[in-house]
């Protein structure tokens, strides 16, 4: 019998870092979180992070675990990292860091690029895709560095995301898996690698190839754990580092998501509902983002700012919570949940519109944060239930568009990240869907996506298929109730989904007057 079962995942997301432990069964044996600030900002809109900040953590983190556990280093037969998505680092030629680390929640725009060539911007006008790429160059960071850090972008040798850089690390290799590619480069959806020598991606982007790592499908060796990071992290020499795949990808597998007719969400900072499909399938020209099984695609329609929104009604009006939760010991969202258990479903007809993240490309840039109806009976409960209601309905119209394009019906929901661990929004989910809900059997999916890659790159499984039947358990199922899903489907259908065009007028003209957003 194979003695080395166990695999080690790193899952460093936007406000910590996880060091865990999985033997085959997908069981959790140990894990170690370090917690940091998620970014500090000098000016509004800029979300930066000192990168060292990550890789102290990953130390810090896996040094814990030998240390608090009873975790036999000898049986681990692999390594596998996932990250947050499209967080970039720019590095010199032994990739230290030029810069911080810009996050994905960076919000600076590089206005005035040039469109790539004349051929290109002559077919992109004829196509009505104009738009669309000046907003790709826009959001791109390499463009805004290169246009406000010259002499950083002159310097920069490697121009990497986090999770290559970590893999750099931890091998010494400049490398990186296919499937963490969910950022603005030139890379190929449709065929997961850099994209061919003729692409506008290069010339919108002013990347050049050498800046990037090499390519690594999930499931594949990336390197080896190096000495130096050995003895770093307390992590064995020579273990091999397995391919795997940004955090949203691997939270799909994790959830036990493999086929298209099984929907999963994530209620993390931004929420998303995923479905994982063979075909290559855009919405609204938004590709479709590289899934944790080489030549899948995961099918993505995202909610910025999406269980955020808790956060930000706990900062702006759950004071009163914060401060009995400190008391009690418990986590202020605990008391939330009980707060919102003797609302009706509806909130008395508070609507939300979950658009709380200024010049998102969809709905639209002038598109705002909205709540209507309401009335004097309404409390912070209200407003809180309305939230939970709010981005429940903003994932069904995901959902309703994903189906519109695949012609394949979502049957049922797999729901993970934080938001997933309260009941209420776990039932509401189901409601407003009208669908049986679950929950995988473990919290940490990401981790468990990645040490399914770990298992499958390890021979410990033979395939992907087996590895996540294997590995994924469903925990507690939410069933609809039927009579309050016919109250959410009126809802959602003659008031959800007409605010945004009611609105949008109002929108724009805010936007004209104030200023914002830009």
């Amino acid at each position: 019998m194979n003695t080395k079962d166990l695999l080690l995942t790193i899952d460093n997301g936007t406000q910590s870092l996880r060091a865990l432990i999985f033997d085959p069964e997908g069981n959790l044996l140990a894990k170690e979180r370090i917690e940091f600030t998620p970014y500090f900002s000098k000016n509004p809109g800029w979300a930066e992070q000192d990168p060292d900040i990550f890789w102290k953590a990953l130390c810090q983190a896996c040094q814990r675990l030998w240390k608090n556990h009873d975790i036999d280093k000898e049986a681990i037969a692999g390594v596998s990292v996932t990250t947050q998505r499209g967080t970039v680092i720019n590095t010199d030629k032994s990739g230290r860091p030029l810069r911080p680390a810009m996050l994905w929640l960076d919000q600076r725009k590089t206005y005035g690029q040039k469109l790539p060539g004349r051929l290109w911007s002559f077919l992109f006008t004829i196509l009505g895709v104009k738009n669309t790429i000046a907003y790709f160059q826009e959001e791109a960071e390499s463009n805004w560095i290169r246009t406000y850090q010259p002499e950083i972008w002159k310097n920069t040798d490697r121009y990497l995301l986090l999770s290559g850089w970590l893999t750099f690390l931890l091998t010494g290799e400049f490398k990186d898996s296919t499937a963490c590619q969910v950022a603005y480069l030139p890379f190929d959806y449709k065929k997961m690698c850099w994209a061919g020598q003729k692409n506008w991606k290069w010339q919108a982007l002013s990347i050049s190839p050498d800046m990037l790592p090499e390519l690594v499908e999930p499931g594949q060796v990336l390197g080896t754990i190096t000495k130096k990071a050995a003895e770093e992290t307390g992590i064995p020499e020579g273990l091999p580092l397995i391919a795997a795949a940004a955090d949203k990808a691997c939270e799909v597998i994790g959830s036990g998501s493999l086929e298209p007719s099984v929907g999963c969400l994530s209620y993390g900072t931004t929420a998303t509902i995923n479905v994982t499909h063979k075909k290559y399938t855009e919405i609204s020209l938004l590709p479709p983002y590289p899934s944790a099984i080489p030549d899948y695609h995961s099918i993505e329609v995202q909610i910025f700012r999406g269980y955020w929104m808790v956060s930000w009604f706990k900062e702006e009006f759950g004071l009163e919570e914060r401060q009995e939760a400190e008391r009690q010991g418990l986590n202020p969202e605990v008391l939330f949940d009980r707060m919102v258990e003797n609302i009706p479903a509806g909130s008395m007809g508070l609507m939300l519109q979950p658009y709380w993240t200024p010049g998102i490309r969809l709905p639209g840039p002038e598109a705002k944060g909205g709540v209507i109806g309401f009335g004097d009976v309404h409390t912070r409960a209200h407003l809180y239930r309305s939230i939970l209601e709010g981005l429940a309905y903003a994932l069904r119209e995901g959902k309703e568009r994903i189906e519109k394009k695949t012609r394949i019906p979502i049957t049922s929901l797999r729901v993970s990240g934080g938001g997933s661990q309260s009941e209420n929004a776990m039932q509401v989910t189901a409601d407003v869907f009208g669908l049986p809900t679950a929950r995988p059997h473990l919290y940490e999916t990401s981790g468990l996506g990645a040490a399914i890659d770990a298992a499958c790159g390890t021979g410990i499984h033979k395939d992907f298929t087996s590895a996540v039947k294997a590995m994924t358990h469903i925990g507690d199922v939410f069933e609809p109730d039927q009579k309050t899903h016919e109250l959410y489907d009126s809802l959602y259908r003659d008031v959800y989904k007409k605010m945004y065009k009611q609105l949008k007028p109002l929108y724009k003209r805010i936007r004209e007057i104030t200023g914002y957003p830009k």
